[in-house]
């Protein structure tokens, strides 16, 4: 009975290479932008009304701003599927 030797490839650099994808950089530039936008649009319409802010609502409003950035780079029309 004969048998192969198998060969693994080296995997080390795979999550490097993954981060350094122009759409993965697109992406996480898109959505830390979204997530911004959407603690602004809290602060300046019902964040000035409290005086404490909560953490529950900040983390909302930038959860949902932080998802269309996500979406808009990610769709079928950003990619010129549509």
């Amino acid at each position: 009975m004969e048998f192969k030797k198998l060969e693994l490839e080296d995997q080390k650099g795979r999550g490097a290479s993954f981060l350094k994808s122009p759409q993965i950089k697109k992406t996480i530039i898109a959505i830390s932008v979204g997530a911004l936008a959407g603690f602004l649009y809290f602060y300046l319409t019902e964040g000035r009304n409290y005086e404490v802010l909560l953490v529950g609502d900040i983390l909302k409003s930038a959860g949902i701003g932080a998802f269309f950035g996500f979406f808009i780079t990610n769709s079928p029309c950003a990619r010129g599927r549509c």
